[in-house]
């Protein structure tokens, strides 16, 4: 079973946040010049919420608020819903599952690590599936 600290190792550790008082402009900016579908919302350092594509549609445009002037903390999600280095994938999915999540912020001794999303876990069964299925072959012709 892989865990999300090897799921780490391969895609990178890299996290895209933005503060609790930043627009909304500024949020949705940002998801598409990094073309990532969430923010970790972090105030002191400290995963606070997250923003997400979600949160955008369904807090702010069909409310009819304004992205300019509506703060991020105003409509971000919470609880932050997070996972450490030993959580596996499928106990990752599991979360994503039933929380029904698109993004898992990674903390491990209170910090900010990384981020595991719904893809990065798909491709990650998909890989050690595939990975089952050579080694099967090479068990039936070997």
């Amino acid at each position: 079973m892989t865990t999300v600290k090897q799921l780490l190792a391969e895609k990178g550790q890299h996290v895209w946040t933005i503060d609790p008082d930043k627009t909304v402009l500024d949020a949705i900016r940002l998801l598409a010049e990094k073309d990532v579908g969430a923010l970790v919302v972090v105030d002191g350092g400290q995963p606070v919420g997250m923003f997400s594509e979600r949160d955008y549609v369904r807090k702010v445009y069909l409310k009819g608020k304004t992205s300019p002037t509506t703060l991020v903390h105003e409509v971000m999600s919470t609880p932050v819903v997070s996972v450490g280095y030993n959580h596996t994938v499928e106990q990752c999915m599991a979360i994503m599952t039933n929380r029904r999540i698109r993004h898992l912020p990674v903390v491990e001794n209170g910090k900010l690590v990384g981020i595991v999303s719904i893809g990065d876990l798909v491709n990650s069964i998909i890989r050690e599936q595939n990975q089952l299925i050579e080694q099967l072959e090479s068990y039936i012709h070997g």
